[in-house]
């Protein structure tokens, strides 16, 4: 289904009980609402499940960018607004972790929680060369170059071998990112800086983290983690950085465990 918010036509899918408690999902960088299949499974039973694409990506329209954070943040507070939901659990993971990291500093009032999932709340100076590199690469060559390195940053090797339908699935929505919606939010993701703000969250929190995410390390879980006050940890063994589709079982049933405690 398609939405107008915020000035863009936007993708979304919304499935379970009609007045449950709504879980909204946001995905990865060069990902696609079809990255949550596993969890709106163990989710729609029970709740509300809206997924959607991000600016940029999938069925959702790619205007020239560059984003910004606020701007992505922005999108999805007109989504909910336009399609009348009032109050959210917010999951995201990589940067949909950073898009709710902004909106619940903005409009907290829209999330009863908030999961970041393999994300990070800052990158680093160092790593700025790193995101130049790729957008270079998507502005002259596409998304073909970027599809394999950033499969091996998602899985680990175990399971590319032992789930290669997954991996392919996945390497579909890489290869099929649009290069301006994927340069456009590179460009939002580099300049996150929000971890001495994030210490100002107050909602009922959870931290997923892959044990051998690559790109948002265990290590940059524990500081969103140890800033915002009362905030739980889940860390998964054998899984890097798509942690939702490495093990699906376990990051659902933090996922579903937490959300029936604070719902």
């Amino acid at each position: 289904m398609n939405v107008t918010a915020n000035g863009i036509r936007m993708h979304y899918a919304l499935e379970g009980p009609a007045g449950a408690p709504v879980v909204t999902l946001s995905h990865s960088l060069a990902a696609r609402l079809e990255m949550w299949e596993p969890q709106v499974k163990a989710l729609a039973g029970r709740w509300r499940v809206l997924r959607y694409d991000t600016r940029g990506h999938g069925g959702s329209d790619a205007p020239a960018g560059p984003y910004t954070l606020d701007e992505l943040a922005e999108d999805a507070r007109a989504l909910l607004g336009a399609l009348g939901i009032s109050t959210t659990h917010w999951v995201g993971l990589s940067m949909g972790g950073m898009i709710g990291q902004t909106l619940a500093l903005e409009a907290p009032e829209l999330f009863a929680s908030l999961v970041l999932c393999d994300t990070t709340s800052r990158v680093p100076p160092e790593a700025k060369p790193q995101w130049e590199e790729r957008i270079r690469t998507a502005d002259t060559q596409g998304m073909e170059p970027l599809v394999e390195p950033t499969l091996g940053r998602w899985f680990t090797p175990p399971f590319r071998e032992r789930q290669p339908e997954v991996v392919e699935r996945v390497r579909a929505m890489i290869r099929g990112t649009k290069p301006a919606g994927y340069i456009g939010c590179c460009r939002a993701i580099a300049g996150l800086d929000l971890t001495d703000r994030v210490g100002a969250i107050k909602l009922p929190t959870l931290v997923i983290v892959g044990e051998e995410d690559p790109g948002t390390p265990v290590a940059a879980a524990r500081v969103l983690h140890e800033r915002i006050k009362g905030s739980e940890l889940v860390v998964l063994k054998s899984a890097s950085h798509l942690s939702n589709l490495e093990q699906p079982d376990l990051f659902s049933g933090a996922l579903t465990d937490f959300l029936r405690r604070v719902r």
